[in-house]
């Protein structure tokens, strides 16, 4: 049996997940993401490298890293993941400068509880002055046991064509322009991409394009809104990627928020 499960509140997404058959395909998310394995393995590929969260792990994920999912065994998985936007992070930890957790799974129980107390309240749709108060209690927690500066500097035409990448969601992946663009062949460009972000041009140019669909959908409670406005062809080819990407279709996705 397959369940996801999505509420938002103070600008979070909780999402609590039963899964057996189902797996995530490689994707990336432009928000931090915290979670806990509660029962089962949860197993993914992360950077290049396979990692195993048993119960009780707790699994960092930074954005735009790129990655899977999936159950370790056919006994099944069930966990809860905090998806947390990047300037909410740094306003609840007063820096400037953009944090980067520095091993994707960690075994410490007060993080754990933390996550749970604030995915809990979110779930339970419980006030927003107490889920504000949970999750400066667990940004605190990760300040001070997973967190560092992040002092590295994104290669600039990598970043040049993520802009021009975002620049053209609502239509096909011109991937010949962007490339003529940088004055790179196509496969140069494809092969450079990938090497700095894990996954493919057009993976990310299709992660963006659900990413902004769910977006919409928050904002606008229509889901064929979100089909035009994102370039999909129709509801079934938005809720196919939709889907395999946060486990539900975009109306489930919808009925969660309303």
């Amino acid at each position: 049996m397959n369940r996801f499960i999505y509420k938002k509140s103070i600008g979070i997404t909780a999402l609590t997940a039963s899964m057996t058959d189902f797996t995530y395909k490689k994707h990336a998310h432009q928000e931090y993401a915290v979670g806990v394995t509660l029962r089962g393995i949860q197993k993914y590929s992360l950077d290049g490298s396979l990692q195993l969260s048993y119960q009780n792990g707790v699994m960092l994920f930074n954005p735009e890293q790129a990655h899977d999912g999936m159950a370790y065994d056919r006994s099944g998985l069930d966990y809860v993941m905090l998806y947390i936007e990047p300037e909410l992070l740094l306003e609840a930890i007063e820096i400037k400068a953009a944090p980067r957790f520095s091993t994707p799974i960690v075994y410490d129980a007060q993080l754990e509880r933390r996550i749970l107390n604030l995915s809990d309240a979110i779930l339970k749709e419980k006030d927003e002055a107490l889920c504000s108060e949970l999750y400066l209690s667990l940004a605190n927690r990760l300040v001070q046991t997973t967190l560092s500066t992040d002092d590295r500097k994104e290669h600039a035409m990598i970043r040049r064509a993520k802009d021009m990448l975002h620049a053209g969601l609502d239509h096909v992946l011109k991937l010949d322009e962007i490339s003529g663009e940088l004055q790179l062949s196509k496969f140069q460009f494809i092969r450079l991409f990938k090497a700095h972000t894990g996954i493919s041009p057009y993976q990310y140019f299709l992660n963006c394009k659900i990413e902004l669909a769910k977006q919409l959908i928050e904002k606008n409670r229509d889901v064929y809104s979100a089909v035009a406005d994102c370039g999909f062809v129709d509801l079934a080819h938005l809720n196919k990627h939709f889907k395999s990407m946060y486990g539900t279709t975009a109306f489930e996705y919808l009925s969660h928020m309303k």
